[in-house]
């Protein structure tokens, strides 16, 4: 679930800083900068582990600051595909179980990839597995803030960095803005014995 990633960046260090050790200004720095951000085709950077080099500072004319190249490991949330995860349930919708792990809540179970036969209820706004038994069918519902066990087999990351206006953007009135896309989401699946609801595989 958690990955190391080795890292390089330049940071700068303002000049009422100096009197602070300089790893715990940059420490600090690369906090500020990469925590709870998604870095494209990388993660979500969780924490910054250890720092493994500092190269030479520079002050560059007009800039009282230092610039110092650093080399670091970051904590990173990145699951492999196919690792099994334990989220809750923030809703269900038409497109599928939508999944939180608290520290992230971009995870879509969509329709097929849930235990099977499924049904959306409309009513209550939650999927169903119609779970067939000897006796007949039995209605598992799938409710928001239970816990569920599934398994990541994909991944999704958008490049969300801005960009100039273009052409067709002109044309568009003030009013439509363009849908927010999510820099990093994870599908996952519990079409398999074991997989779904905590509940529903514990034993009475």
């Amino acid at each position: 679930m958690f990955v190391l990633v080795e890292m390089v960046d330049t940071v700068r260090i303002p000049p009422w800083q100096f009197e602070r050790k300089l790893n715990d200004s940059i420490a600090e720095e690369l906090n500020k900068k990469l925590a709870n951000k998604v870095v494209y085709n990388v993660g979500l950077c969780i924490c910054l582990f250890d720092i493994t080099k500092l190269e030479d500072a520079y002050v560059f004319p007009g800039d009282g600051a230092s610039h110092t190249k650093v080399h670091f490991r970051y904590v990173v949330f990145h699951p492999f595909l196919d690792e099994i995860l334990i989220g809750k349930i923030k809703g269900c919708s038409p497109e599928g179980v939508h999944v939180s792990l608290d520290f992230f809540d971009d995870i879509l179970i969509p329709p097929e990839s849930l235990q099977q036969p499924a049904k959306f209820d409309e009513a209550e706004q939650v999927w169903v597995w119609e779970y067939e038994t000897e006796e007949g069918a039995h209605d598992l519902y799938m409710d928001t803030g239970e816990e569920i066990r599934f398994r990541v087999v994909d991944e999704s990351f958008v490049d969300t960095s801005p960009t100039g206006p273009s052409s067709a953007d002109a044309t568009t009135s003030s009013e439509e803005l363009p849908k927010k896309e999510a820099p990093y989401t994870l599908v996952g699946s519990i079409s398999e014995p074991g997989l779904g609801l905590l509940s529903w595989w514990t034993s009475s």
